[in-house]
């Protein structure tokens, strides 16, 4: 079964940049670095938007005023460029009225749409289908904003199974599904019966460790963290993948791999590979700082010349 779209001209299809959040010493904010970052982004063609406040953001350290401030930042930044860029705002919470809350949050600090995470006590206690569907019913009736739905590993218990998929491309504000399920035994058979029960709904891949596999065989995009790291090359392998131009993807594989292994370490991105993205970005100045917030701490001095042996190893120059 052949299902398309034209993820050239869909406005939720393409290449969205999971974004790193600076700090200063100190743990506070930095406004000026994190706008001068993300105008950088929003400037290489081919970025569709930028995704603040997700897990590569570092959210879960954000207090919830600290997340409206970034997606204030971000958007702002965003719209300097002088083209359209989306900006996305992560969204965790525990409860629906909580949920709604950030939701009006972003929204009014100038969010496109939101991506909304899996409350996390699921991720311990499981929850029922009209839980699951019902969560997403609340937000969109209660803060009316485009939702990209945060889809979590399979082995989780706060995963969606397709069938529940299947009523949330049914909520009108539901755009796009960030589908990290991880099982690649399904994903064709997902991305198919998805897209014939919602055509204008994106299925947009996150896994960076599994970046070439999953855009060849069914995706209209990706958002993911690399693409916040590395964005020219982030362009050219999901547009090739997508354009069905397998050289030229593999080409471009080429040069991800071996980096993809000092950031990612084999293993799902995380909290170590984010943190060592933004260690690695600092190395290669093209980021302010490389603090990370507590309860994190910060990488072994070790670590740090390791990452930038290895970077240099693969012919990127460190200037710090």
């Amino acid at each position: 079964m052949e299902i398309m779209t034209d993820w050239k001209t869909h406005p939720w299809g393409g290449v969205f940049a999971a974004t790193l959040c600076p700090f200063h010493e100190d743990e506070s904010i930095d406004e000026s670095g994190l706008a001068l970052y993300i105008e950088e982004l929003c400037r290489v063609p081919g970025i569709q938007g930028v995704t603040c406040n997700g897990h590569t953001g570092e959210i879960m350290s954000l207090r919830p005023g600290e997340r409206a401030q970034v997606t204030r930042v971000v958007a702002r930044a965003a719209r300097s460029v002088g083209r359209e860029v989306k900006t996305i705002s992560g969204i965790s919470a525990e409860g629906s009225l909580e949920a709604i809350e950030h939701a009006l949050a972003a929204k009014e600090a100038g969010a496109d749409a939101i991506l909304l995470m899996p409350p996390h006590h699921w991720l311990r206690f499981g929850r029922s289908r009209e839980t699951a569907v019902g969560f997403f019913q609340d937000v969109a009736q209660g803060a009316d904003i485009p939702i990209i739905v945060h889809q979590y590993p399979a082995w989780t218990k706060a995963g969606y199974s397709l069938e529940e998929m299947l009523e949330l491309v049914q909520i009108p504000q539901v755009v796009s599904i960030k589908m990290g399920t991880r099982d690649m035994a399904r994903w064709l058979f997902d991305y198919e019966n998805l897209k014939e029960a919602s055509p204008e709904t994106t299925i947009i891949t996150c896994h960076d460790e599994f970046l070439l596999p999953t855009l060849l065989e069914a995706a209209d995009g990706a958002l993911i963290g690399f693409a916040g790291f590395e964005p020219e090359l982030m362009v050219e392998l999901v547009h090739a993948s997508l354009d069905g131009e397998l050289a030229r993807a593999k080409q471009a594989q080429r040069t991800v791999a071996p980096l993809a292994r000092i950031i990612y370490d084999f293993g799902e991105p995380g909290c170590g590979a984010h943190q060592r993205m933004k260690v690695a970005r600092w190395l290669l100045g093209k980021f302010p700082s490389p603090h990370f917030r507590r309860p994190v701490r910060p990488l072994p001095d070790v670590k740090v010349q390791e990452i930038r042996r290895r970077l240099q190893d693969i012919g990127y120059e460190c200037v710090r």
